[in-house]
């Protein structure tokens, strides 16, 4: 059996989403971002790219993706978990710009100049706080040192209240061919109470424009379990949604944490739906997305059939990297910018979380990288376990078996037996020589990549981490 059975529209009761409502890992990477550690640094950082260099890497050089963290924004929404930097001093950029050069120029001297890039992604913060200039200036910088491939993915996240339909066009002649953008909510009450308001016809507008401009995919960015959202008014959202009809649709379940993230202490915990509502909300978005042709992706994902992630999946070649599901191979990750989290060879690394560390370390002429972690066989081992489901659905115990010498049934016995309640609940099927998700259990793959993770179940402080609803 393949990903094809995921493409079933099973029916998702609020039972069964009550009882797996529990935190988990998101798995963009495994082991998880919160195991890194500060022993391995900027050393450690710069032998990983050596070795890509020299091509001593096991099993020769992946693709290349690149990640560049924009952390400026004009003013803070109140459910943000992300690394950013509140400011209207937009000579602020050009001085950050300075110091990605310098990041860049770092790189450059290991690997050589020209390296081929598949993909392309600038997140944030907001990335469109950069004037169309900036932006032009760092497309350009980005080309001198590195060639990006014809048919590369170059993505950016769109705060809609800084774009106009003017710059999607310029954004359009520098080589972006995908946008996502921030929606979160159309409904007017639930913007004030999260201090983002944007009005309906300004998305509708530069939805639009990027339509008339031809742009590979469309993404929107939607959020349930927001300050005074109702399964009737998301329901609505989901509806003006419809009418915009983007190729992608990403739904977040937002994780009230605000003992770690300062902004969402300005939510006011009895304006928060419950846990009732908030079920009610996945539901009926679940199905309201269905209904309108979207096929789930897996993991808060869903897009048209024609989309290239719809088909990546059809065809069993989804991926997943730090910015979530992908098209491309499993690649090596060069993050740019403070806070931004990479990936060379059996390495994850991540930058320092403020500018002025990141810029004290650019100065003395050392990669910006404070935290990480070296991957040991079996970090190695379970990563290709978490991946092989939360992408393709099923687990081959022969190519684990091969790939990495191990027997999966001896290996793994007391993950095989933990998996006798999810099969109980309909969500795998333990065959002799495979795991099968079903179609029910897509939903819910995050609960199953779970049982798998070694450094989760010596954990049992889960709440670090979102709901799965």
């Amino acid at each position: 059996m393949s990903t094809a059975q995921a493409d079933e529209v099973p029916v998702l009761t609020e039972a069964m989403l009550r009882r797996l409502d529990r935190p988990g890992p998101r798995y963009t990477s495994y082991p998880t971002a919160d195991r890194f550690v500060e022993a391995f640094g900027a050393a450690e950082y710069r032998q990983a790219l050596e070795q890509r260099a020299t091509g001593a890497t096991v099993g020769g050089k992946p693709p290349l993706s690149l990640y560049l963290h924009i952390p400026f924004c004009e003013s803070v929404c109140y459910y943000c978990a992300c690394n950013k930097v509140i400011t209207k001093h937009h000579e602020r950029a050009a001085e950050y710009l300075d110091l990605l050069a310098r990041e860049i120029a770092l790189h450059v001297e290991v690997l050589g100049r020209g390296q081929a890039v598949s993909q392309l992604h600038f997140g944030g913060g907001s990335p469109t706080f950069l004037s169309d200039e900036e932006l032009t200036r760092l497309m350009d910088l980005l080309r001198e040192n590195f060639r990006l491939a014809p048919n590369a993915e170059i993505s950016i996240e769109v705060d809609p209240r800084t774009a106009t339909p003017q710059r999607l066009a310029h954004f359009r002649t520098l080589g972006f061919n995908r946008l996502s953008f921030g929606v979160q909510d159309f409904d007017v009450e639930v913007q004030k109470a999260v201090h983002r308001v944007q009005p309906w016809e300004l998305v509708r507008d530069l939805v639009l424009a990027a339509r008339e401009l031809r742009y590979d995919s469309i993404n929107a960015d939607l959020i349930y379990g927001l300050p005074r959202q109702t399964p009737a008014s998301f329901t609505q959202t989901i509806e003006r949604i419809g009418e915009l009809r983007p190729d992608r649709i990403a739904l977040y379940a937002y994780a009230h944490l605000p003992q770690r993230f300062k902004p969402q202490r300005r939510i006011d915990p009895l304006q928060l739906p419950g846990p009732e509502a908030r079920v009610q909300m996945l539901g009926s978005a679940i199905s309201g997305f269905n209904a309108l042709g979207y096929a789930y992706i897996g993991m808060d994902h869903f897009a048209l059939p024609g989309d290239a992630l719809a088909q990546a999946k059809r065809q069993g070649r989804l991926h997943r990297n730090f910015q979530g599901y992908s098209t491309q191979p499993d690649c090596d990750l060069i993050a740019l910018g403070v806070s931004a989290i990479g990936r060379m060879g059996a390495t994850y690394s991540q930058n320092a979380k403020t500018i002025e560390e990141y810029a004290d370390a650019l100065r003395q002429g050392l990669l910006p990288v404070v935290r990480g972690l070296a991957l040991t066989r079996d970090d190695l081992l379970r990563r290709a376990v978490v991946m092989a489901l939360m992408c393709q659905g099923r687990l081959e115990f022969e190519s684990i078996e091969l790939s990495h010498l191990v027997r999966v049934r001896d290996y793994f016995r007391p993950e095989l037996d933990e998996l006798a309640e999810l099969q109980n609940l309909g969500l795998v099927e333990v065959e002799p020589a495979a795991i099968q998700v079903t179609a029910l259990g897509w939903y819910f793959v995050r609960a199953v990549a779970a049982v798998f993770d070694r450094h989760l179940r010596a954990d049992q402080a889960r709440e670090r981490f979102s709901r799965i609803i």
